[in-house]
């Protein structure tokens, strides 16, 4: 048994806890508490071979069991919200029922990585993408890596309110608050996306009804709003056709970051997503930055925006820019929740 299993499972359970998720926080509580080797399920998280949290291998689990009771399995969904908190023995009884019933279903869940395609991080995007534009007065050539199903690719779709100031696309059918903290910047009023494409290993289509219920299954059951700001984003999603090629994101990088087109910003987007890249996948997208850092232009400039986990900032993602051939380079733009609750803006641009 790998030694660490069961203390990943509660420091999971502190996070979602602090995040707004009592429900989730009592799942990984109850997963750490009672889960054994017994079954197949239980076998592939306690021996884990790779890195617990950098494999988010407790909101795997989640995932797999939120998935079963959003099927309306009957040993699960009677125990899920908008029913009342039951207890951690409670829910457990649930948990192993469902075990017993679907260890092999339950333990191939696991095989990939959570994909939540968190929208509300958008709100976080959004001041990096006008601090772009703002200095360089041109249309963005957008590319993004580790895309899920592209609803963050799609941000200038729609409304933010930030409570001090809004942004907002014509005919938004997704909102997203966010508080903003901070004095408000002098940001573009505009942004004109002039191309957008994107990459994932294992992309999700928006207008796949199978693929869209794996994703909205990482979503905490009882965070409403923002499982509904999230099925109102794969709409959106499905309803623009945008497409997100099956690609190593290395592979990607090399291939779209060789020329930039003229009166156009290209700009390199990520957010949560770099800790899930292997390190040689990591040293090949940071070699083809520096490259088109060198052959960017004040025609052709050349961002790259990063919403990214730091370990200086344990409550925040750090929203970073950096900008050829004027800069800045590598300038904290601001603090941002995981989930984009909030935004707290930094003067380092």
């Amino acid at each position: 048994m790998n030694p660490d299993a069961r203390a990943a499972f509660f420091r999971q359970a502190d996070w979602c806890e602090r995040l707004g998720s009592p429900f989730t926080s009592l799942v990984c509580r109850a997963l750490g508490a009672h889960l054994t080797e017994e079954s197949a399920f239980g076998a592939r998280l306690l021996n884990w071979h790779g890195d617990l949290a950098a494999d988010a291998t407790a909101l795997r689990a989640c995932g797999a069991l939120n998935a079963m009771a959003r099927e309306g399995n009957p040993s699960l969904a009677p125990l899920y919200p908008p029913k009342p908190l039951p207890s951690v023995d409670e829910f457990w009884r649930g948990i192993r029922s469902v075990i017993t019933d679907e260890d092999a279903r339950l333990s191939s869940f696991l095989d990939s990585a959570p994909q939540t395609n968190e929208v509300a991080r958008s709100a976080a995007l959004l001041p990096g993408y006008l601090e772009i534009a703002r200095r360089t007065g041109l249309s963005l050539s957008i590319r993004e890596i580790g895309a899920s199903a592209g609803l963050n690719l799609l941000f200038d779709r729609y409304s933010y309110d930030y409570g001090s100031f809004s942004w907002s696309a014509h005919a938004a059918k997704v909102t997203i608050p966010c508080e903003w903290r901070g004095a408000t910047p002098d940001l573009a009023r505009s942004i004109s996306v002039a191309d957008r494409r994107g990459c994932d290993l294992n992309p999700i289509d928006a207008g796949n009804s199978v693929a869209r219920a794996r994703m909205l299954a990482y979503i905490w059951p009882d965070q409403t709003a923002r499982l509904a700001r999230a099925e109102a984003a794969l709409e959106v999603a499905s309803a623009e056709g945008v497409n997100i090629e099956a690609i190593d994101a290395g592979l990607f990088a090399a291939r779209e970051l060789q020329v930039g087109a003229a009166k156009r910003a290209l700009v390199l987007v990520h957010s949560i997503c770099w800790q899930y890249l292997p390190e040689v996948t990591r040293a090949a997208i940071t070699a083809e930055i520096a490259g088109a850092a060198i052959r960017a232009t004040r025609r052709s400039p050349f961002a790259w925006l990063r919403l990214e986990a730091e370990s200086g900032l344990p409550h925040g993602a750090a929203l970073r820019l950096s900008l050829w051939p004027d800069g800045p380079v590598d300038a904290l733009i601001g603090v941002a929740d995981f989930h984009g609750g909030w935004f707290e803006r930094r003067d380092e641009v």
